[in-house]
């Protein structure tokens, strides 16, 4: 395909993840269509020079317009809408939109020649987990049943019906699984951007002693926009990193932000008595717990994810861990959401 010929559909285009690709593609001097809800408050992040079209993804008859490509371009749909929650209980929400939405995008894939290719962004959560010192790789079938939390089970039922498609429909798809993100741009202030807020302002009194694997959100934009061309169809691809305990990552933030280092983790089994703690006094008082169960599980499990498929193949790198905490930080402070940097103490 001609890059000037190539209509990118990208759907979650006002997100984190979303709104990075956008900018790299426009960036490119690509053709952007984005996809976001009715009166997304985040549209006035989706970059200048990308075209906005709104609607539902649990709607298919909104979806159509979305799909409509000229007649000299062909249509590439990066799929990277979902509903993250780390509240394990069932949401029908989360099924809804993550599989019922990846659903009438398949569809409408199948239906419109344009359309040539369709780029799924699963997660590593939908990949079940192995035991300590084993590398988690790329799976050829999923299983909803196996994984663990309402959001990482429709993130398998939502790629199984990719690759059933792939298989049965001739679908030209492939499907990539991140893990963790973080980085510049998140405008949202997600999990770990708040957590960096925490620990630069010296809010956090105590972390937990477990890990987890997260990667420059700028990387993944990149590895989504390679498996355009790259990627084989029917294929599975981890875009994950090295992992990094909390207690590295917390040294690396204040290292860079000269903030207050913590200087408590608690081991896991301590971890998981304040949680339980925690999760009923919020429940109390109808708060959102300041740490779960399933938070303390996602840092107690392994986290270890084998990217050499991804590399050999989308040529995908992941920088170090403290280069995108530099920039992050950068960027927090140039858009005002940390003031100054901290003094250490």
């Amino acid at each position: 395909m001609e890059a000037s010929k190539i209509l990118y559909l990208v759907t979650g285009a006002a997100g984190f993840l979303g709104s990075t690709v956008c900018r790299e593609l426009i960036e490119q001097g690509s053709h952007v269509r984005a996809f976001i809800l009715p009166n997304d408050p985040a549209r006035k992040y989706v970059p200048e020079g990308v075209e906005i079209l709104e609607g539902d993804l649990t709607s298919i008859e909104s979806l159509r317009p979305f799909f409509a490509v000229p007649e000299d371009m062909e249509g590439v749909v990066l799929h990277i809408a979902s509903i993250v929650t780390s509240d394990p209980g069932y949401n029908q929400k989360v099924v809804d939109v993550n599989v019922g939405g990846t659903k009438n995008i398949i569809d409408l894939c199948l239906s419109m020649p344009r359309i040539k290719k369709l780029v799924y962004c699963s997660s590593t959560g939908a990949i079940p987990e192995q035991p300590d010192g084993v590398r988690i790789k790329e799976v050829d079938f999923f299983d909803e049943t196996k994984v663990p939390g309402c959001y990482a089970m429709s993130k398998a039922w939502a790629s199984q019906e990719v690759l059933d498609a792939c298989h049965y429909r001739g679908l030209n798809a492939c499907i990539l699984h991140p893990s963790g993100i973080m980085g510049p741009g998140d405008y949202a202030l997600g999990e770990m951007t708040q957590n960096l807020v925490r620990i630069i302002n010296g809010e956090l009194s105590a972390g937990i002693a477990g890990d987890f694997n997260l990667c420059d959100v700028r990387d993944l934009a990149h590895g989504m926009i390679t498996a355009v061309e790259k990627g084989r169809c029917g294929e599975c691809y981890i875009l994950g990193n090295e992992p990094v305990t909390f207690k590295e990552f917390c040294n690396m933030v204040t290292e860079e932000s000269g903030g207050k280092k913590v200087k408590m983790f608690l081991p896991i089994f301590a971890a998981n008595i304040v949680s339980k703690i925690t999760e009923k006094q919020a429940e109390k008082k109808g708060e959102k717990p300041v740490l779960t169960s399933f938070n303390v599980y996602s840092m107690a499990r392994n986290n270890c994810f084998d990217s050499s498929k991804a590399k050999e193949e989308l040529g995908y790198t992941t920088r170090s861990y403290e280069e995108t905490i530099h920039d992050q930080i950068q960027w927090m402070l140039d858009e005002g959401i940390i003031t100054t940097e901290q003094e250490g103490e």
